[in-house]
């Protein structure tokens, strides 16, 4: 994990730092605060490493709060896998929280709230309320039941929690100003009916709070210092600073900090969208490879510390931007580079029979794992007359500067023999099925031969041996960038949906499958073991695997075009 302390400051560290020279607080206390109703994707983890990175710098305490106030969408699941992909991040958080272990609380201040005049229930009807809003240049207009009595609002209220009545029927609001310059803060809900069971309470509370009301209040009570988020709640921050002030729960209120949300290039960034995506079963699930969800970045084979580089690079900022998706898989490289063995898989098989290799033998060859790792050993590998290349390794029509395999041209095979094609093989609609070569006997790889120099290295399998596989490679799951505004916390997303539905930009090279061989060393890895496959990328071992064919996700291809960028 890339140590927060190595980066320069930023202007959230700023402004903490003037809060401890002032006095306003004497120590630092972060949280994170997903709500469950699906797993995190990268712009949540942009959040995380924000919240327990200036944690972990000031020697602070991070809290993981789950704000499960909407019994609708949120599961059990969803809590289990936040939890596992903070812990994958490496992150240990100190105090453990859900907004559902405060309900009985969050109640009572509530009706301490009505009992000083700061909240009623209202029996408008949402559409009611939504047109006596106002709008941005016309005030709001008062709801006919805002000067109810404190003893009509608390029975009210109460008979709410007691599920008399339906939902829709009424609200709790706050009574800020109708007639405020900011929407937000014209007569907010603060509770509403909701008859869904919930994955932790059941059917106890038929009420729940509304986010804008609970969470400044749970930050509170946990003693949260600096409340960090995205900016699309900038202009939620005087509502946030209203509650706590007017719940009476702390002295020492949070302060808000606002910072930019993450975009990548072609990725969907919504919770929401990604949720459409599963649902219509456009993808596998949560933790289909394509995902941005961070359960799928693992399965496909990112390493946690590719995601630290990666928020370390991108950084913390004050206004909105868009990244290149180049530059996370340039991360990944970067984190593989070193780690994961080299080895030989051929993803689209050409068959290539050699001619005048000594039948019945079988030559096993040592082939290093790591260029620049010896330490890492080598591995055996078995040759002989009969083995795999790439189709695209061969050309009977070269192209000027095509250095691999052509008829009558030599190549050294990686870590073997020299070999030279005499013939192509087609089927009967033209397509070459399987070279013929001849092998040049006194070129092994480790002998006095082997210093005769050819042009082209080529990979390959051992037909013999090797194993039938399926390889699944990715592209992004839009074929162009879709612009959307959303949030990275909280109950509900605000967005700016794109001119045109977001499904209709998927892009149908998003996942290709081929089938092809691997060395069986490889085969029998373990599910999530990384590789880099010679000249083809970096792979990693899926679950989808069997015994007879595994599976293999490629992670990122071997071409870098944002570090050729980046030199320029």
């Amino acid at each position: 994990m890339e140590n927060i302390e190595k980066r320069p400051s930023n202007f959230i560290e700023d402004f903490i730092d003037e809060d401890l020279a002032s006095g306003r607080f004497d120590h630092v206390r972060t949280r994170f605060p997903p709500e469950p109703n699906g797993y995190l994707h990268i712009g949540h983890a942009k959040a995380l490493c924000i919240d327990f990175g200036i944690a972990n710098k000031y020697g602070g305490k991070c809290n993981l709060r789950f704000d499960d106030t909407n019994p609708t969408k949120e599961e059990a699941a969803f809590v289990e896998g936040i939890q596992a992909d903070i812990e994958w991040l490496g992150y240990k958080w100190d105090e453990l929280h859900f907004a559902s272990d405060f309900f009985e609380k969050l109640y009572n201040i509530a009706c301490d709230m009505i009992r000083r005049g700061d909240a009623y229930v209202d029996d408008q009807t949402p559409e009611e309320m939504r047109l006596n809003r106002g709008t941005l240049t016309k005030p709001g207009t008062n709801s006919p039941y805002r000067d109810r009595s404190v003893e009509e609002n608390l029975d009210l209220f109460e008979r709410m929690k007691n599920g008399e009545f339906e939902e829709g029927a009424r609200v709790l609001r706050a009574k800020i100003d109708m007639a405020n310059a900011n929407v937000l803060l014209r007569d907010p809900t603060m509770y509403r009916i909701n008859r869904h069971p919930h994955h932790r309470t059941g059917t106890k509370w038929c009420i729940y709070p509304m986010y804008d009301f609970q969470h400044p209040l749970q930050d509170a009570i946990e003693g949260i210092s600096h409340s960090l988020c995205s900016l699309e709640y900038e202009i939620h921050r005087p509502l946030y600073d209203w509650f706590v002030e007017h719940a009476h729960v702390t002295t020492q209120p949070p302060r808000q900090i606002e910072f930019a949300r993450l975009n990548i290039e072609r990725t969907v960034m919504s919770k929401r969208y990604l949720r459409r995506l599963v649902e219509e079963h456009v993808v596998s699930g949560w933790d289909d490879p394509r995902m941005p969800t961070l359960v799928a970045m693992r399965r496909r084979g990112y390493p946690a510390a590719a995601i630290h580089d990666f928020m370390g690079r991108v950084g913390v900022a004050k206004s909105d931007s868009t990244v290149e998706g180049s530059l996370l898989d340039h991360c990944v490289r970067e984190a593989l580079s070193d780690s994961a063995p080299r080895a030989m898989a051929v993803l689209n098989p050409l068959k290539v029979t050699l001619t005048n290799w000594p039948e019945g033998t079988v030559d096993t060859l040592e082939i290093e794992n790591h260029p620049d790792h010896p330490e890492m050993g080598t591995r055996k590998v078995a040759f002989d007359g009969t083995l795999y290349i790439e189709q695209e390794d061969f050309m009977e029509e070269p192209v000027k500067k095509f250095f691999r395999l052509a008829p009558g041209k030599e190549v050294r095979l990686k870590g073997a023999y020299i070999i030279r094609c005499d013939e192509c093989i087609k089927d009967e609609n033209g397509n070459v099925v399987e070279l013929k070569c001849t092998v040049d006997l006194d070129s092994r790889s480790g002998s006095e031969g082997a210093n005769r120099k050819v042009k082209g290295t080529l990979h390959w399998v051992n037909a013999t041996e090797s194993v039938p596989c399926e390889y699944r490679l990715y592209e992004p799951i839009l074929s162009e960038t879709v612009e959307t505004e959303v949030t990275v916390e909280g109950e509900e997303e605000t967005e700016t949906a794109a001119p045109v539905d977001f499904m209709d930009r998927l892009n149908p090279n998003s996942l290709t499958v081929v089938k092809g061989y691997c060395e069986k060393a490889i085969a029998e890895s373990e599910v999530g073991t990384a590789f880099q496959f010679l000249r083809m990328g970096y792979f990693c071992k899926d679950k989808d695997s069997t015994e007879a064919c595994p599976v293999f996700n490629r992670t990122v291809p071997l071409k870098d075009s944002w570090a050729k960028e980046a030199k320029k």
